[in-house]
């Protein structure tokens, strides 16, 4: 089964999605299941995890709800307050929301640099094996020291970097980044998703080429066996269509065995999130 490992939904509103800027003016609108659907059945996905893109409760709640509504929905990466003292609470809440497969925070946002390893953070952390969760780890190319000092503190936890820590792909940067990323594969506990690197390049002029460089060192770190493939849709729809952006990583697999492959494109997101397929993608 091919899963599209990461993507977003959103009814959009101004006040929420401020970050939306007017060069991202193509996704100020509603990005709903109707409308990702065709977009994955044209790619030969059969299934994909939703990512928060909102800190709150009520928007992790409401993926759930589409997810129940839509079977191709297979799992969700949602949001809760980890430095809260209502935490265990807020996790039992959603202990019976069996697509409910890990948690994201938007650190790439945070102030402190040092946000990960902060001791409130940490202890919201140590609680998320006990509800079986993974956890994404959304940063920048500067927060992978960090990072990788983070995930060392916790050996049985299950981490995932999105979008391959975003690459300084448009500047063409590659040693510091590609430093950074060996060093946080070392841990055999961390995945990564091959993701979100159309909208690191030039929008406009970005070529395949310009991400194969960075493609290698995923590949070299991480290896077939830990890499998912995602989207970032809509917000990939910025610099290039859906087709394009998967594309890429596609055509990159050419090289790779048939099982590499398989794994690349949604065997990983299938063991890493431990999804099932429903009674009807078994029978397609």
């Amino acid at each position: 089964m091919h899963i599209d490992a990461h993507q977003h939904f959103w009814i959009y509103d101004p006040r929420e999605d401020g970050w939306i800027d007017d060069s991202m003016a193509a996704l100020r609108r509603d990005f709903l299941p109707a409308d990702l659907n065709p977009e994955l059945e044209r790619g030969g996905f059969q299934g994909c995890v939703a990512v928060q893109a909102r800190q709150t409760l009520e928007e992790t709640r409401w993926l759930l709800e589409l997810a129940e509504q839509a079977s191709f929905i297979l799992g969700v990466v949602g949001w809760v307050d980890l430095r809260s003292p209502r935490l265990r609470f807020e996790l039992e809440s959603f202990a019976r929301k069996s697509k409910l497969v890990g948690v994201r925070h938007i650190v790439q946002s945070e102030q402190d640099e040092r946000f990960l390893v902060q001791p409130d953070f940490l202890r919201g952390i140590a609680m998320l094996e006990e509800f079986d969760l993974a956890y994404d780890i959304l940063i920048y190319t500067r927060h992978l020291p960090v990072a990788t000092e983070f995930v060392a503190r916790f050996p049985r936890q299950r981490f995932v970097l999105d979008h391959m820590a975003k690459p300084p792909i448009k500047s063409g940067a590659l040693d510091v980044w590609a430093r950074g990323m060996r060093e946080i594969a070392a841990f055999p506990n961390v995945s990564c998703k091959v993701s979100g690197l159309v909208t690191e390049a030039d929008w406009q002029a970005w070529k395949p080429a310009d991400l194969r460089p960075y493609l290698d060192v995923a590949f070299e770190c991480f290896g077939a066996s830990r890499l998912m493939i995602g989207s970032d849709w809509p917000v990939c729809a910025v610099a290039a269509p859906y087709a394009r952006v998967m594309n890429v990583v596609k055509d990159y697999l050419g090289k790779y065995t048939a099982s590499e492959r398989d794994a690349v494109l949604g065997g990983k997101a299938a063991a890493f999130w431990r999804l099932k397929r429903t009674e009807k993608q078994v029978r397609d």
